[in-house]
């Protein structure tokens, strides 16, 4: 099945608002404009209802949301970043596996079968599978398979970047929920950092020890990869490469930046079911592109398998629950926002700056 293709006029009122204002404070700070705003609505409701004579001639809720909103149409006209380079064709890979069968063993030739069909029809440049897509360690896989894959990408020009459980060499107590890449550029690696308690490890309680050690559950406990990872030199392009929530933290998503040109969430949203959980995810990761004035690529084994263009919108996105490929161009981007530069400082300071100015204001 071949993924919906959204308009590129395609833009909501909420949308015109944020990719002016987050590139700045990012999606913290957009959130504390929207509660300012509502409030100072709120403030200025009682006056409107004043009668004529006793209304000051300018209520101070007035000038601030002038600001506030006038701030953002000027922020409108300015482009943080630039185009890098020529466009690069992508395939998004999304297998459907079905959670509760994706660990069996006898699920696993059907998942290696899968993710090999979809990926043969790739015609792009650069292709992407999802988190664990391959549910097995690296080592496992059979070298035919890998070797099929990156001829594959060779063929196409490019390479492909793959989610797998990854065994690091020399030391063999330690694996990480890693992606790696195949194909014409040199082998990398980027290994999951940000990882989920109780999902991705488990904590080291003495009692919640001694239970997962008694039910020895494989691969439930990864290792955690360094902080400060570069991003994946790949079919002309610097990917920056995060996996599974990680995206829903931009403080750490910036870390990549602003070298890596696009971003890259791989995600399984299988886990959700049918829920919002997919679309809430969905657009975490819109904020982050925002923040940052990159395209994010989502590949997904379900749950929204998608392309996010710099200012936030889809471009393209593909069905939950179904197996199938979401392709286009996607642009390069050099440069740096605001956001990139400061993170979530800027957000706090404007945060103090009114807690400030509330304590100074207030009646003694």
């Amino acid at each position: 099945m071949r993924a919906k293709i959204w308009p590129s006029s395609t833009t909501s009122p909420t949308e015109t608002f944020t990719f002016r204002i987050t590139p700045v404070i990012g999606a913290y700070g957009v959130s504390l404009l929207t509660a300012l705003t509502a409030g100072l609505l709120a403030w200025w409701q009682p006056w409107l209802r004043l009668r004529e004579g006793a209304r000051s001639l300018l209520h101070p809720a007035l000038p601030i949301l002038a600001v506030t909103w006038v701030g953002g149409v000027v922020l409108h006209h300015i482009a943080w970043t630039r185009p890098s380079g020529e466009p690069v064709t992508v395939t998004l890979i999304q297998g459907n596996i079905e959670q509760d069968m994706k660990w069996r063993p006898e699920w696993v030739r059907a998942s290696l079968d899968t993710y090999l069909k979809l990926t043969l029809t790739s015609r792009s440049r650069l292709t992407l599978l999802p988190e664990t897509a391959l549910p097995m360690l690296n080592v496992d896989v059979p070298r035919d398979y890998f070797q099929a894959l990156a001829e594959h990408a060779r063929e196409n020009g490019g390479d492909l970047l793959l989610g797998i459980p990854e065994l690091a060499e020399g030391t063999p107590s330690r694996y990480f929920n890693s992606v790696i890449s195949l194909g014409s550029s040199p082998a990398q690696v980027y290994r999951k950092h940000h990882l989920v308690p109780f999902g991705d490890y488990f904590p080291r309680w003495f009692f919640i020890t001694w239970v997962m050690n008694a039910l020895d559950i494989p691969m439930s406990d990864f290792s955690r990869g360094d902080a400060r990872q570069q991003p994946l030199a790949v079919a002309g392009q610097h990917i920056a490469v995060n996996i599974c929530y990680e995206d829903v933290f931009g403080e750490e998503i910036i870390r990549q930046l602003p070298k890596a040109t696009i971003l890259a969430n791989f995600t399984n949203d299988a886990w959700w079911g049918d829920s919002i959980a997919s679309e809430q995810h969905l657009q975490k990761a819109q904020m982050r592109a925002q923040e940052t004035g990159r395209y994010m690529l989502r590949a997904t084994n379900t749950g929204v398998t998608a392309i996010i263009d710099e200012r936030g919108r889809l471009r393209a996105a593909g069905p939950e629950f179904v197996a199938t490929t979401v392709q286009g161009a996607v642009q390069g981007f050099t440069g740096s926002t605001p956001y990139i530069v400061v993170g979530n400082w800027a957000f706090l300071a404007l945060s103090a700056v009114m807690l400030v100015t509330a304590a100074l204001g207030r009646p003694r």
